[in-house]
């Protein structure tokens, strides 16, 4: 609900204003004193009295006057004239300066097709998201400044303290009370927030209940909470979920009139910024590309080749800033968007890498045609817990299509979680609170999400080539319920399959660092059989459909084949090489819940 605005706002302002003094006029406490003196200052006729004019003297001498003003032109004169030589030669070098820059960065984008021409295909697809900056931008949020840090510390100890949900979404008698507890608790909420930024405030909504006048600026406190969370999805974890179920009960038909603000902000990406400061041709720019890209180690580059690549982004970054920085757009204000899509950046590669590496230990260790002896992939349903039959050939592809899935959501998770949001906090898409087998939940039916995946999943299906399995996706039903639901699960394929990753990657390190583990390694049969053993049983196991209570939780759906990964991961401590993962540091697969 958008705040109106009539002919009394300014008479409430100004009845605020007065509440500050006594009736005779007099500040009550030295507060008071310090923000009238505060509000007299932003006055403009307040101050000082202007400087008084002092009149120039009578002339004298009227022939010496003349001689004295034509000395004075001639020198002015020649002073102008240098200064335009010294201007015009400061612009030439300014023009060679660029030409020399642009000259630069045009052989870099040569080698730079040259390379990616020379490229598998993989690496061309995966290098994509820089060929469509301009979409992109339009779901990557803005990394906070110093100032908003200020209020996400506050948003996260409100909501920290808050038990809403523990309160809201528990069994009551009739509608009428659940409302009335949810009232409770979201004025307590943002009485809190005034309060904690100004005590005043505080006291004056807690008489009157009037949020109006405050809406903006709680949106604007909610709005840096959650794009807060979208670029670090591993914080906030409990949180975030506590208050986009506020914030969703916040803006419903019922609720909303009676609260009189609407607390729901769109999250400002990089192409809101970009877009009102007149700055959009930023992201058609090919240097944007090196510009926000991450420079990972990697061990096939050299000190010298990784030094290249930093110097190479700082000149890309550097010349962004001089070609589109403008007396609207800032030179900080360009580099913040930068740094925004190079966070973007870091994601893709801190959850997507540990996917695509997976793809590539099955290409390298297996073979749809040709299988090893004790190695086959083939399951049976009934066997082991296996809720499919897949003969060794139908799953390798069973397992290569759902990872190449998942890389494709990961890919596009910050527009999945931006859709996400306005599912959730939708008016006219309102939830019902059942009892889905794993307690109360809110289910919510999520079109934009819903249209989001399905495109996905085609383009998924139109790079393979074909389909293993079913395509059903699951989203507001007792499976996913909502929206929230579905970006939990989808965060945690990193939180799977890293330790996995890890685990194989150190092995031949930590062998080389512990002798003993060497010779147990030796005596269960090298560093290879131990790999093939790990891959084997995660390939096999954590895609049979295992993990639900019937064939329709789990099975080969588009949920399901994420849930046996989870449930294989429940069951690693009872594997016969779980000891390897301990050695090589593997604590668990959750992190902290705390911050």
């Amino acid at each position: 609900m958008s705040r109106k605005y009539d002919s009394d706002d300014s008479n409430h302002v100004e009845e605020r204003r007065g509440n500050i003094s006594g009736k005779d006029g007099v500040p009550r406490n030295i507060n008071e004193l310090l923000v009238r003196a505060l509000e007299n200052a932003a006055n403009p006729g307040f101050g000082d009295e202007e400087p008084e004019v002092l009149e120039a003297p009578p002339h004298t001498g009227s022939s010496q006057n003349d001689f004295k003003r034509s000395n004075d032109t001639n020198e002015a004169f020649h002073q102008n004239t240098k200064q335009r030589l010294n201007e015009e030669e400061d612009a030439k070098l300014v023009e060679e300066r660029r030409e020399r820059e642009e000259r630069m960065l045009s052989e870099e984008r040569k080698a730079a097709d040259l390379q990616l021409s020379m490229m598998k295909g993989e690496d061309a697809v995966e290098l994509s998201p820089g060929m469509r900056m301009r979409e992109r931008a339009k779901y990557i949020p803005v990394r906070l400044t110093y100032e908003e840090r200020k209020s996400l510390r506050l948003v996260n100890s409100a909501i920290n303290v808050s038990d809403y949900t523990t309160a809201v979404d528990v069994a009551f008698k009739n509608k009428a009370r659940r409302h009335h507890v949810q009232l409770q608790h979201i004025v307590a909420f943002m009485s809190g927030l005034l309060a904690a930024t100004n005590y005043d405030i505080g006291q004056e909504v807690l008489q009157d209940r009037n949020f109006t006048p405050y809406e903006d600026e709680i949106q604007t406190k909610l709005e840096i909470a959650r794009r807060y969370k979208i670029t670090n999805p591993e914080k906030m974890r409990s949180e975030y979920g506590k208050l986009v179920f506020l914030m969703q009960d916040a803006v419903s038909e019922s609720t909303q009139p009676l609260l009189g603000v609407n607390l729901h902000r769109p999250v400002r990406t990089v192409y809101d910024v970009l877009q009102e400061k007149g700055g959009l041709d930023l992201l058609d720019d090919p240097a944007i590309v090196n510009a926000t890209s991450e420079i990972l180690p990697d061990k096939s580059k050299s000190r010298p080749m990784i030094q290249a690549e930093i110097r190479r982004k700082e000149k890309a970054a550097d010349y962004i800033v001089k070609r589109y920085a403008t007396h609207k757009l800032s030179a900080d204000e360009i580099r913040a968007c930068m740094y925004s899509i190079s966070d973007n950046n870091s994601f893709l590669n801190s959850n997507r890498k540990p996917v695509v590496d997976c793809m590539e230990l099955l290409k390298r260790y297996f073979s749809p045609a040709n299988v090893e002896p004790g190695y086959s992939l083939s399951i049976d349903e009934g066997v082991s817990g296996a809720r499919l039959s897949h003969t060794h050939e139908l799953q390798y592809n069973y397992v290569l299509q759902s990872l190449a899935l998942w890389a494709a959501i990961l890919e596009d998770m910050f527009r999945l979680w931006y859709l996400a949001e306005q599912d959730l906090l939708s008016a006219t898409q309102p939830y019902e609170l059942k009892n889905t087998g794993q307690g109360l939940q809110r289910v919510q039916q999520s079109p934009r999400v819903f249209k989001a995946m399905h495109e996905i999943l085609a383009n998924t299906k139109q790079v393979l080539g074909g389909w293993v399995g079913s395509s059903v996706i699951h989203l507001g039903d007792h499976n996913v319920p909502n929206t929230l639901m579905f970006i939990d699960k989808y965060t945690q394929v990193a939180r799977i399959l890293g330790p996995l990753i890890t685990t194989l990657n150190n092995l031949e390190a930590a062998c080389a660092e512990s002798e003993g583990l060497d010779r147990y390694l030796k005596a269960y049969g090298g560093i290879e059989k131990a790999k093939m053993d790990i891959l084997h049983d995660f390939f096999t196991h954590a895609f049979d459909g295992s993990g639900g209570d019937n064939f329709f939780d789990a099975g080969s759906c588009i949920d399901g084949r994420l849930t046996s990964a989870w449930n294989w991961c429940s069951q690693l401590s009872s594997k016969p090489y779980y000891p390897l993962f301990r050695l090589t540091g593997f604590l668990s697969f959750d992190g902290q819940f705390e911050k």
